[in-house]
């Protein structure tokens, strides 16, 4: 049955425009990317096959093009589509969060922060480098590592720092297996950090973790 001849209360795209795209299932969500299914198969079963495939929406944003295309109903424009509206929404996000002060606009930063790393398919540490009002000067990715870890070198942390001439910083890296409990050595590396940029009178505000669910804040934990 074609999506146009469900009751409309159930199809995604009145749903969204009667209370929000909030409400809406990740499968719902794509099928209105879709915006048509294939032969016998609406667009929201077609999402849920992809969803089933990829295993999870995240999955499905950070795959590549050769992966994408494979998959049903999926080709290159699409990708291009996806990919773009990605990107949009990392842009907004970053405007947002440049509007504020990044020390009270924790919820920003999450959502910045996840939008950054969460699809990302190895481990990656990354700064976001604050004046001294806390406002946004910069976010680089620092350090590119394995599935397993990455290797983080405080000279170069407070190298970049000092060429930024931030007043403070906050860390982030993602856990590519979805846990974004911290580690221990992900303790320790945020302690010598954090040692090694108060000798330059730079604060370490907060370190967040990005898995699968809500980022991990080490300040929120009692951690810094």
């Amino acid at each position: 049955m074609s999506i146009k001849d469900w009751p409309a209360e159930s199809q995604p795209r009145v749903k969204l425009l009667a209370h929000g795209a909030d409400v809406l299932s990740d499968a719902e969500l794509l099928a209105i990317f879709l915006r048509t299914g294939v032969a016998g198969i609406s667009a929201v079963d077609l999402a849920r096959q992809l969803l089933d495939h990829f295993g999870s929406l995240r999955s499905l944003l950070g795959a590549s093009l050769d992966d994408f295309s494979a998959a049903k109903g999926l080709g290159a424009a699409k990708f291009c589509q996806l990919q773009a509206s990605v990107e949009m929404t990392k842009r907004f996000l970053a405007e947002n969060l440049q509007r504020g002060d990044a020390l009270t606009s924790v919820d920003a930063v999450k959502s910045y922060l996840k939008a950054q790393l969460q699809a990302k398919h190895n481990e990656v540490f990354a700064v976001l480098f604050l004046d001294n009002q806390h406002k946004v000067i910069r976010f680089d990715v620092l350090f590119y590592g394995t599935i397993d870890g990455a290797s983080v070198y405080p000279r170069v942390v407070v190298e970049q720092a000092l060429q930024h001439k931030a007043a403070a910083v906050i860390f982030s890296h993602n856990h590519p297996s979805g846990v974004a409990e911290p580690s221990h050595a992900d303790i320790q590396i945020t302690n010598r950090l954090q040692q090694a940029l108060a000798l330059v009178d730079i604060r370490v505000l907060d370190h967040f973790i990005i898995g699968d669910g809500e980022p991990v804040s080490f300040a929120e934990r009692g951690l810094l």
